[in-house]
C-alpha cells in the first residue's frame, strides 16, 4: 500500500506544477489538490474537503474514472510545450523545459492513480475518522488517458496527441463562434456527417476536394455555396468540417454583422498550428451595407489579410450576395457610371475562388431523398404512398427541397403520435 508520506509528496509535486500549471484552473484537478492539502487539517475540515471533492466528481461524471479526468485536463492545457507539440516542434524547446514537462506529467499521473482509500489512509489522525471511514463514499481511478498510460518520461506519445488535436480549447472543442470580441467554443456542435446526405454529390465533392487541398497545403480557394433554400449549403460546410476534424481542421462561425472584427479573429488564429474554416452563414447585403466592404477587404486586398491557416466558407441564397430592388435599377438610368456600379456589385462574389451552386431538386431527386429518409427511419409505407404524400407536402410548402423532404418524413411520425429523433441530421438542419 502506498505510504502516507508518498501521498504527501504527490501533494507537494502538484504544488510545484510549472509548465502544466494551468491544469489547476480546472475544477477536478484543483478540487483534488485542495483535498490533499487538507490532510493536515482538523477532521471536520478534511471531511468537508473530501465530501466536496466526491460531490464534484459525481457532478462531472468521473467518479468511476478519476484518472482519465485528471490526465485529460493535461491534454486540454495550453502552454509552451503543448503549443510547440501541436506545431510538431517540441524538440526545439530547451532541455530544462522538457525536464519540467516530464516532472509535471509524472506528478499528474501519480495523482491520477491515488485511490480514495489511500487518501483516507494518509490523513494525519486516522483514529479521528475511524468510526465513519468505511461509510464514506469512494471513487474509482480507472485508466488514465491512453497518451499517459505507461508514461516513463518519453514525451512522444503525449506530443503526438497535440500534433493531431491541437491544444487548449482547440483540443477540447471542435466548433467555435465569434462572440463578444473573442472565439467561444460551441459545447454541443452539430455532429452531422457526410454519410447523412442523399444527392448533391457533385457539389459536395467540390467542397471536399477544396478542403482536402487546404489541409494538405495545396492550392485552395475561399468558397461560396449559393442557391435555393433548404438544399444543404450550411449542412455541407458543417459536415465537411466534421469529416476533417481529426486532421486538424476547426470551424469558427462569424456572424455577418461582426465582419468588421475580422482582423481581431485573424490575430487569434494566425499563430495556431491548426487549419480553420471561417464560416459565414446566410450571407447577403443591402446595397449600402458597411460590412460588404469589410468582407471584400478580407477576401482580397485588405491589410489584415486572411492567414494561411484559414479559409472563408460562406453560404447565401443569392449568387451575387447583394439584395437588389427594382428601384435600384431605375436609379441607374440617370447614373452615367452604371457599369461601375455593376462591377461593384459583382466584385464581392467574384473574390470567392470557388462558387458552388445548389439548385432545388427535380421531382425525381426530391423523391429519392424522401425514399432514402423513409428507409433510414424504417417507415412501413410503399414508395407510391410516400411519393403521393411528399408531393402534396411540397405543394403546401411552396417547393421541393431536401429540407422539405425531411420535414415530410418527420410529419409522418408526428401524425402517428410516435415522434422519433433519429432522422438524419441533413434533413432537418439545412
Amino acid at each position: 500500500m502506498i505510504k502516507m508520506q508518498a501521498v504527501r509528496n504527490i501533494q507537494l509535486q502538484l504544488s510545484a506544477l510549472s509548465v502544466f500549471r494551468g491544469v489547476m484552473n480546472r475544477s477536478v484537478p484543483y478540487g483534488f489538490y485542495r483535498l490533499l492539502c487538507s490532510l493536515d487539517k482538523a477532521p471536520e475540515e478534511f471531511l468537508s474537503a473530501y465530501g466536496s471533492f466526491v460531490s464534484l466528481i459525481c457532478e462531472r461524471g468521473c467518479a468511476d474514472r478519476l484518472a482519465y479526468s485528471l490526465t485529460e485536463a493535461a491534454l486540454f492545457d495550453e502552454n509552451c510545450f503543448t503549443r510547440a507539440a501541436a506545431g510538431g516542434k517540441y524538440e526545439s524547446l530547451s532541455a530544462r523545459t522538457l525536464d519540467a514537462v516530464r516532472c509535471d506529467c509524472s506528478a499528474i499521473l501519480a495523482a491520477a492513480k491515488l485511490t480514495s482509500r489511500q487518501v483516507l489512509d494518509a490523513y494525519r489522525d486516522p483514529q479521528a475518522i475511524a468510526d465513519i471511514r468505511d461509510s464514506l463514499p469512494q471513487w474509482d481511478c480507472g485508466e488514465p488517458a491512453p497518451e499517459f498510460e505507461g508514461f516513463d518520461g518519453d514525451l512522444s506519445s503525449v506530443a503526438a496527441y497535440y500534433r493531431k488535436n491541437g491544444c487548449g480549447m482547440f483540443a477540447r472543442y471542435k466548433a467555435f463562434v465569434w462572440r463578444d470580441g473573442d472565439i467561444r467554443p460551441i459545447v454541443n456542435h452539430d455532429v452531422i456527417s457526410l454519410d447523412d446526405f442523399t444527392g448533391y454529390e457533385r457539389q459536395r465533392d467540390k467542397v471536399i476536394a477544396n478542403t482536402r487541398a487546404f489541409i494538405e497545403g495545396r492550392g485552395c480557394n475561399n468558397c461560396l455555396l449559393f442557391g435555393d433554400m433548404g438544399t444543404g449549403k450550411s449542412s455541407t460546410v458543417k459536415a465537411v468540417a466534421n469529416a476533417f476534424r481529426s486532421e486538424g481542421l476547426r470551424i469558427v462561425e462569424m456572424p455577418k454583422e461582426r465582419l468588421m472584427d475580422f482582423p481581431l479573429l485573424v490575430d487569434k488564429i494566425a499563430h495556431l498550428p491548426l487549419k480553420f474554416i471561417i464560416f459565414i452563414d446566410d450571407l447577403s447585403f443591402q446595397s449600402q451595407d458597411q460590412s460588404y466592404t469589410a468582407l471584400k477587404a478580407v477576401l482580397e486586398g485588405g491589410l489584415a489579410a486572411r492567414p494561411a491557416n484559414a479559409l472563408i466558407y460562406a453560404t447565401s441564397n443569392r449568387r451575387h450576395l447583394v439584395k437588389e430592388r427594382l428601384s435600384d435599377r431605375s436609379r441607374e438610368v440617370d447614373d452615367i457610371n452604371t457599369r461601375d456600379n455593376m462591377q461593384e456589385t459583382l466584385s464581392l462574389s467574384d473574390r470567392f475562388g470557388l462558387a458552388v451552386c445548389y439548385t432545388a431538386p427535380s421531382k425525381k431527386e426530391y423523391l429519392s431523398i424522401v425514399f432514402a429518409l423513409a428507409r433510414a427511419r424504417g417507415l412501413d409505407k410503399t414508395e407510391e404512398e410516400l411519393a403521393d404524400g411528399a408531393e402534396r407536402f411540397a405543394l403546401a410548402k411552396g417547393g421541393r427541397s431536401p429540407r422539405c423532404a425531411g420535414q415530410y418524413i418527420e410529419s409522418l411520425y408526428t401524425d402517428a403520435g410516435s415522434r422519433v429523433s433519429t432522422i438524419p441530421r441533413h434533413a432537418d438542419n439545412i
